[in-house]
C-alpha cells in the first residue's frame, strides 16, 4: 500500500457519551446531568515490515480521551500543534525540543527519552493520557501502546495533506476546532503568497550542507517517504521550479560538487545546514562557510544575492506544525527583501 493510500485510510471521529444521574428522590428534585465524556477514535495504516523489507500494512485504531491532561509527544511537529492550539506537552525528548517550541512544554515537563528511543520506565511512571509518535519515533509504537493510547501523526502522503489532517485532529483533541481552522486558513494564504513570489524568481535548487559536503534535494515522488517529503518542501509546497528536472539521474546519486552546481547554475539556492540542525557542526562546516568560495561566487544565485539560508531546525528537525509552517513561509518570503 502506498503512503498516499495510508493517508487516505487515516481518519478520526468524535465519540461522545453522556451519563445521566439516577431518578430524583422527590418531585422537587431535577435529574442531574453529569459532564459528557468524549473520546476521539483515530485510525491509520501502520507499516510493520522491517526497514529493508517490502512494506506490510495493518490498520491501527486507537481511542483517546478528548482534552487529555497529560500528553507525551515524541514527534516535534506535534509539540508545535499542541502549543499553537492552546495545549501543553507533559513529556517529550527535551533535548530535541527547539527553542521556539519551549513554551509549549509544561513547567514540570519530564524527559521522555530521545527521538529514537523512549524512556519506558519514566513514561509509565508518569501515566500519560495519550502518546504522539511519528517519523523517527514510529518504530516505538508497540512498546508505547502498552503504556497509553498511542497515535502516529507523522507525514503520510503530501506535506499539505498531513498539515490539514493533523491540524484538524489536534483541534478536535483539544477542543479548539475554530482556532485550528483559523490558523490553517492563514497558513494556506501565506503559502499562496510565497508561491506567487517563487513563480517570479526563476528556478532553484534545494541544497543540504552537511560535513562540508553538498547534497542536492529533489521533489518528492508520488509515493515518497517522510525524508523525501522533507527534502522536497521548497518544490512541492512552495512551488520552486527545479533547476534540474531529474536530480538523481543528473548527479548519479544526490551528492554534488561545486563544479556541478556552477554547471547547472540555478537562479536561487535554498540551503539547509544539517549540522546546525543536529548540533553536530564542526569548525569550518557551517553552510555559509562551505559556500564561501570562488566557485560559488560565480553562480547567478550568489551574484543576485539569491542564496536563502532556511531555518535548519524548522526544515530538517520539525518540518511540520502550525508555527513551523509559518517559519517556512517567512523564510521563503525573505527572498524579496
Amino acid at each position: 500500500m502506498s503512503s498516499r493510500r495510508a493517508f487516505a485510510a487515516a481518519s478520526f471521529v468524535l465519540v461522545s457519551a453522556l451519563a445521566l444521574a439516577g431518578c430524583a428522590t422527590s418531585a422537587e428534585a431535577e435529574p442531574e446531568e453529569k459532564p459528557a465524556e468524549e473520546t476521539l477514535t483515530y485510525s491509520w495504516e501502520r507499516n510493520i515490515a522491517g526497514e529493508d523489507e517490502e512494506p506490510e500494512y495493518v490498520t491501527e485504531t486507537v481511542e483517546v480521551p478528548r482534552n487529555p491532561e497529560k500528553i507525551v509527544a515524541f514527534e516535534m511537529s506535534s509539540v508545535d500543534y499542541i502549543g499553537a492550539l492552546g495545549g501543553e506537552v507533559a513529556g517529550a525528548p527535551l533535548d530535541s525540543v527547539p527553542d521556539y517550541l519551549q513554551d509549549n512544554l509544561a513547567d514540570d515537563a519530564f524527559n521522555a527519552g530521545t527521538l529514537f528511543e523512549a524512556d519506558l520506565i519514566e513514561i509509565e511512571a508518569q501515566q500519560p493520557d495519550i502518546i504522539i509518535i511519528g517519523g523517527r519515533s514510529s518504530g516505538m509504537y508497540d512498546e508505547l501502546s502498552k503504556i497509553a493510547p498511542t497515535v502516529d501523526l507523522g507525514i503520510t502522503g503530501s506535506y499539505m495533506d498531513t498539515l490539514e489532517r493533523n491540524t484538524e485532529f489536534f483541534g478536535e483533541l483539544l477542543g479548539a476546532q475554530d482556532e485550528a481552522a483559523k490558523q490553517l486558513a492563514a497558513l494556506e494564504e501565506g503559502i499562496e503568497e510565497a508561491r506567487a513570489l517563487t513563480a517570479e524568481t526563476g528556478n532553484g535548487l534545494a541544497l543540504m550542507v552537511s560535513g562540508g559536503e553538498l547534497k542536492a534535494q529533489s521533489p518528492a515522488p508520488s509515493e515518497g517517504g517522510s525524508s523525501q517529503v522533507r527534502g522536497g518542501l521548497v518544490y512541492d509546497v512552495f512551488g520552486v521550479e527545479p533547476a534540474i528536472q531529474d536530480i538523481k539521474a543528473a548527479t548519479h546519486g544526490d551528492p554534488i560538487s561545486f563544479e556541478f552546481l556552477l554547471e547547472h547554475n540555478p537562479d536561487t539556492l535554498w540551503v539547509v545546514d544539517r549540522d546546525s540542525a543536529t548540533g553536530s557542526a564542526e569548525e569550518g562546516t557551517a553552510a555559509a562557510q562551505v559556500l564561501d568560495n570562488d566557485i560559488i561566487k560565480k553562480t547567478k544565485a550568489y551574484q543576485d544575492d539569491n542564496i536563502v539560508y532556511l531555518n535548519p531546525t524548522a526544515w530538517y528537525i520539525v518540518y511540520g506544525g502550525l508555527e513551523t509552517t509559518q517559519v517556512m513561509i517567512d523564510d521563503v518570503l525573505s527572498i524579496s527583501k
